[in-house]
């Protein structure tokens, strides 16, 4: 083979590489995470996500817009209520943060697609993603009363005016459940992005001091999925598209490439990963301390996503990967 085969002979120009490369990263990729909280002129930033906020509506939409003149199309809604319940009011509420943020938004900037996370644990005084059972303490979740409330929270999504639907609770059966319910309330063009495979991870940490969503006791793993499983993925995913999921995603990313791989194999719907807060922290602590080069380990991340197969990033370092593809 060799000297007539020399691989190198493709990496030895700037311009050559760039020809020849297989997987590029682009604005059109992305999805910025958002936190509304109620108030006006609010701009917390959480300690455990530096540049990340906690946000106001009014200041919600000043972001918004930046995002959108960054050229990132899209932006994923989650909320902190002022007050928090065991029927989870200000999920499913007209007048919920959430839904006041997606109105202003889509009024303040009709262009940006708007998704809204449709789960229950920001809102919920005791920190699970829907109704517990009476007296329970271990965290376990009664999975077909949940459902009624995740339709009404998606209808009411819905009505605020949101662009994608994107349940993350993991109950069994709530694509179908979100569906139906959107569909008598003739919303039936509304796309949903499943969080068809949602792992319980150690990398959600700083999420939950940014939603203050922390379960109050127990964890979440009777519902969502166990770490050492990925044929799981694959089944949980074909349950999603038979109940009518638009779009998949996997949740954590970076762990769990080879996940998003089986399951573009699996489907020829778009998938989504999210590349969650304890990635991000991480990443942003080492570049703080002068550790790593922040700029190149976040691109070649995001590279490592769509080569596993991703269509879809949402990351907390959306922004900044536009300002980087600019320059």
């Amino acid at each position: 083979m060799f000297p007539t085969h020399r691989p190198r002979r493709l990496r030895n120009h700037p311009q050559l590489r760039r020809m020849v490369q297989e997987n590029a990263v682009t604005t059109s990729d992305l999805v910025y995470p958002l936190f509304a909280v109620p108030g006006e002129g609010i701009a917390h930033e959480v300690k455990s996500m530096p540049g990340v906020y906690q946000l106001s509506v009014d200041k919600i939409v000043q972001e918004a817009k930046e995002v959108y003149e960054l050229g990132i199309p899209a932006i994923i809604l989650f909320g902190i209520p002022e007050d928090k319940d065991n029927e989870a009011t200000g999920a499913w509420h007209d007048c919920g943060i959430v839904q006041k943020a997606t109105t202003a938004v889509k009024t303040a900037v009709p262009d940006l697609v708007v998704i809204v996370d449709t789960c229950l644990c920001e809102y919920t005084s005791h920190g699970h993603c829907g109704y517990l059972e009476t007296g329970d303490l271990s965290g376990r979740v009664l999975n077909d009363p949940t459902l009624e409330l995740l339709k009404k929270t998606a209808v009411a999504q819905a009505k605020a005016g949101a662009d994608i639907i994107a349940p993350s609770g993991m109950m069994d059966g709530f694509v179908q459940a979100i569906r139906q319910g959107l569909d008598a309330a003739d919303y039936t063009d509304m796309p949903i992005l499943s969080y068809a495979a949602k792992y319980a991870s150690a990398y959600y940490g700083p999420f939950r001091d940014a939603a203050e969503s922390a379960p109050q006791f127990g964890d979440r793993r009777t519902y969502q999925m166990d770490p050492a499983n990925g044929t799981e993925a694959l089944k949980e995913i074909e349950l999603d598209i038979a109940e009518g999921a638009d779009m998949l995603m996997v949740k954590p990313a970076l762990a769990y490439m080879d996940i998003i791989w089986r399951v573009k194999q699996a489907t020829n719907l778009p998938v989504a990963a999210y590349n969650v807060s304890g990635e991000y922290s991480m990443v942003k602590a080492a570049a703080l301390n002068g550790w790593i080069d922040e700029q190149k380990v976040v691109m070649e991340t995001m590279l490592g996503f769509k080569r596993s197969g991703a269509d879809l990033i949402l990351t907390y370092h959306a922004k900044d990967i536009a300002r980087w593809i600019q320059a």
